[in-house]
């Protein structure tokens, strides 16, 4: 009698492990085709619109600049002028510009006491020149992190003329200057430049050398 109860109880401990070996979550997990796979999910980065000004295709490029002048002997005074320029290819243009200040004093006329080199119109200095420049370094300006332009150093020589103490005088420029173009149209430049003539006005030919800083703005068209 114990022996079939061993073997009964046997045999219901076999029927149990059967059974659990064989229920759908061990089928499920043996059988691919019954996995139920979650759809993938696929996150669209954020895009920051940028909005990029487009420039104008045309050449030219006219403006007006302000600034200060220092002639040699005769000190620091304001400057202000026209300019045209026209841009040959992506790196060389051409430029043209006149400008006009008005003379202060030289070292002598200030320690004689009262004695008068020139009179009121030959202190009316102006000039005009010819320059070739080429764009050194073009690229982008970078204002705060919201704002970029366009623009680039660039390198400028060139010849003209000044009227200086009532005399015209062969004049070389040569400088540098950086152009920003703030908008499709419109363009800041920051120049610094040597106006280089000889003169005999004090008695003796000497070759000045005559530094100007401007600032100003063109328009294309």
């Amino acid at each position: 009698m114990e022996n079939r109860l061993q073997h009964i109880f046997l045999s219901i401990c076999l029927l149990v492990v059967v059974l659990v070996g064989f229920t759908p979550t061990t089928q499920a997990a043996t059988d691919p085709s019954a996995l139920e796979l979650e759809p993938l999910v696929v996150r669209e980065p954020e895009r920051r619109k940028i909005d990029i000004d487009r420039l104008d295709t045309e050449d030219w490029e006219v403006g007006v600049f302000a600034g200060l002048m220092n002639v040699e002997d005769f000190g620091t005074d304001t400057l202000t002028g026209v300019r045209i320029a026209y841009h040959v290819t992506e790196d060389f243009f051409v430029e043209a510009q006149y400008g006009m200040t008005d003379l202060g004093q030289t070292s002598f006329e200030r320690l004689s006491g009262g004695a008068q080199l020139l009179t009121d119109d030959q202190r009316e200095m102006s000039y005009y020149n010819l320059s070739v420049g080429y764009n050194v370094f073009p690229g982008e300006s970078f204002i705060a992190s919201r704002w970029a332009f366009k623009g680039g150093l660039y390198v400028i020589a060139g010849i003209g003329s000044t009227d200086f103490a009532g005399d015209e005088r062969f004049t070389l420029n040569v400088g540098l200057g950086y152009r920003l173009i703030a908008t499709d149209w419109l363009a800041f430049h920051f120049n610094v430049r040597d106006h280089i003539f000889d003169s005999d006005l004090l008695g003796r030919e000497e070759t000045l050398h005559n530094i100007e800083f401007s600032g100003g703005l063109t328009i294309f068209f």
